[in-house]
């Protein structure tokens, strides 16, 4: 964009570059450092957005071909999430692109509409929507031997657990208490304010050290693990070689 003299670069963000405990929300956050310093070279916004719901590869979208395979649903009961709709998350971009200051990050405001809620809650609302009644199980044992018979009842085997994954926030959230916030400009949007911020020995390391591991062709997690904890002090990857994809 730089070389091509372009006038604005958006970037999307997450919600999960907020206090990351996992390592997509750390390369995000990351990603934000070195955008800040492109920033005194080209004017830069991004957007920080919830969950899309039942976008491709989400957890609600597996619900979905759940329900297709006539299979049991399974989800965390304790982790809840923001969701936007796949036409929200587009405006928003549009927005930060349009209309975004340089170094200003976009995001949605909270409200009766925009909540927390869990991966339970929307796979019983969901069930509902199509007609089946939530049966809830206690193991996953139990949710297999039953659903060909509850389905036919017009009730869906669910099995809810306690979330033991790598990497789950309880909740997500979109800033944190010292970040300069914008509530006024927008009526159902945030910005964060950004000064020129960066520690430019950091991100030199961290790009020097990335492409010596793609030079050498090989490297290990605990060294991308150890570069992230690096730049990003408050980052305390949690690793418990379970996954929440492998639950589902």
């Amino acid at each position: 964009s730089i070389d091509n003299n372009a006038k604005k670069y958006f970037c999307v963000s997450t919600d999960k570059a907020t206090n990351p405990v996992n390592m997509m929300g750390a390369s995000k956050r990351i990603m934000e450092k070195f955008l800040m310093r492109r920033s005194l070279e080209i004017s830069v916004s991004t957007a920080r957005f919830a969950n899309v719901s039942f976008s491709d590869g989400s957890l609600p979208y597996g619900f979905t071909q759940r329900i297709v395979k006539s299979q049991p649903i399974s989800a965390p009961k304790d982790v809840s999430r923001y969701f936007i709709t796949a036409k929200e998350s587009g405006e928003l971009c549009l927005m930060s692109a349009l209309l975004g200051e340089n170094r200003d990050i976009f995001f949605p405001k909270l409200s009766e509409k925009l909540r927390l809620i869990t991966f339970s809650e929307i796979a019983g609302n969901y069930l509902e929507s199509l007609g089946y009644e939530p049966y809830l199980c206690s193991s996953e044992e139990e949710a297999r031997v039953k659903a060909s018979e509850l389905i036919k009842q017009k009730k869906w085997p669910c099995y809810f657990f306690d979330s033991d994954t790598t990497g789950e926030k309880d909740f997500e959230e979109f800033y944190i208490g010292n970040e300069s916030l914008d509530m006024v400009r927008f009526k159902a949007i945030g910005v964060i304010k950004n000064e020129v911020s960066f520690e430019d020995e950091k991100l030199q390391y961290f790009r020097e050290t990335i492409m010596e591991m793609r030079v050498r062709k090989s490297w290990t997690k605990q060294e991308i693990v150890e570069l992230f904890n690096y730049m990003l002090p408050e980052f305390k990857h949690k690793e418990t070689h379970k996954y929440l994809d492998q639950r589902m």
